[in-house]
């Protein structure tokens, strides 16, 4: 007996995008076409259907500040006092990598790469983090040389403060010589377009409501009733995972993004961090892009919902008043907001969670350093059973 639904599909529609699929993929963010690319560029002959629930991607893979990073010296440090050495030495070795992985398949030119240079903050009440940062950039860019191959990634800068017009609202400075930036709308563009030009299917505004497994394959139901079978499905939805699959230790974050209006004479150009990497600020062009904060009200920040709150806004104001741009005119443009994927560790979750289904998820706040690689090693899932 046919489905009665108010709006069926056609045969054509079907028949093109829904029929003998051998991968679904759920995301079209950075990890989702990265993982479609690659099982295309390995496997041209499987049918490979990306599925998308809003019109662009939905979390943070075109809401992002575009960092190029892997952690300023304080978010390192506070990373091995609390996860230890291996596991945070591995995962900036995903993330650097996985930078890389994005600048090859993509190029510079295409996202707007430029290697700038990133910069930890810090003022006079934070003279003891700073301290502690610096006794410990010897041990750091002895075990970065071994991970990422550059040598001396960190270093004072207390020199260059005044370059940039911080004034004296930030006392001390630590360069990360490493870091860069990208324009993730540029990012995601070319993603898009590299993911078609090898084939791969995408389908935007439609929602998946459950995963089925059955033998030699998953079904997927979409909200509006249409439901169709895929070989295997990989899920890349990152801080939106849990909606479908409940059991995994990934949740939702919310970060805060303000703009400014162009403002004259602006002098930063680069990347800057403060307070362990929770607060974040670059330039694009003469505008300052300004985020984070999610650590001041991590309860109503562990959220799915976009929008932002005044108390993060406040924060968000007044280190460009204090910090930033002390005695600097400037205008609000507009806000955003992005969502992450946290969890117990930083490390990216990328597993099989049943027979045909696996995930890619949990960026950790770095999703433009590490997206690239955990989409492939998600590929490199599915593609080894097919």
């Amino acid at each position: 007996m046919t489905d009665v639904l108010t709006n069926n599909l056609s045969f054509w529609e079907k028949d093109t995008w829904f029929d003998q699929v051998d991968v679904a993929i759920i995301g079209s963010g950075l990890v989702g076409l990265s993982a479609a690319i690659a099982i295309k560029q390995q496997s041209p002959r499987l049918k490979v259907l990306v599925l998308e629930r809003g019109a662009l991607p939905s979390g943070a893979s075109t809401k992002n500040a575009g960092f190029a990073c892997f952690g300023s010296a304080s978010e390192l440090l506070d990373d091995l006092s609390k996860q230890g050495e291996e596991l945070t030495w591995e995962t900036v070795y995903m993330r650097w990598n996985g930078l890389r992985n994005l600048r090859e398949l993509l190029g510079d030119a295409a996202i707007g790469y430029e290697g700038l240079g990133g910069y930890e903050l810090f003022r006079e009440a934070d003279k003891d983090l700073y301290e502690a940062s610096l006794d410990q950039l010897p041990e750091l860019n002895r075990r970065l040389k071994e991970v990422i191959g550059k040598t001396a990634v960190f270093r004072p800068s207390n020199d260059k403060i005044g370059d940039f017009g911080f004034g004296g609202g930030a006392k001390h400075m630590i360069l990360n010589s490493a870091e860069g930036q990208i324009h993730t709308g540029k990012m995601m563009l070319a993603l898009t377009r590299k993911a078609q030009e090898v084939g791969v299917l995408l389908v935007h505004g439609i929602t998946l409501t459950t995963l089925e497994q059955e033998e030699g394959g998953v079904v997927l139901v979409m909200s509006d009733g249409w439901k169709f079978k895929a070989r295997k499905a990989l899920l890349c939805t990152n801080g939106f995972a849990a909606q479908l699959m409940p059991q995994l230790d990934v949740v939702p974050a919310r970060n805060q993004v303000l703009i400014t209006q162009p403002i004259a004479g602006l002098k930063v150009n680069g990347c800057f961090h403060y307070d362990k990497g929770y607060f974040y600020l670059r330039n694009i062009d003469n505008r300052i892009l300004i985020g984070g904060g999610r650590h001041l009200s991590p309860e109503v920040e562990q959220t799915a919902a976009f929008g932002t709150t005044e108390l993060i806004r406040n924060a968000l104001r007044d280190l460009l008043d204090t910090v930033f741009l002390p005695g600097v005119s400037w205008e609000e443009d507009f806000w955003w907001s992005g969502i992450l994927g946290v969890g117990n560790s930083k490390k990216p979750l990328i597993e099989w969670v049943d027979t045909h289904i696996a995930v890619a998820v949990r960026m950790g706040g770095m999703g433009v350093a590490i997206g690239s690689l955990v989409g492939a090693r998600g590929a490199k899932l599915i593609s080894e059973t097919l």
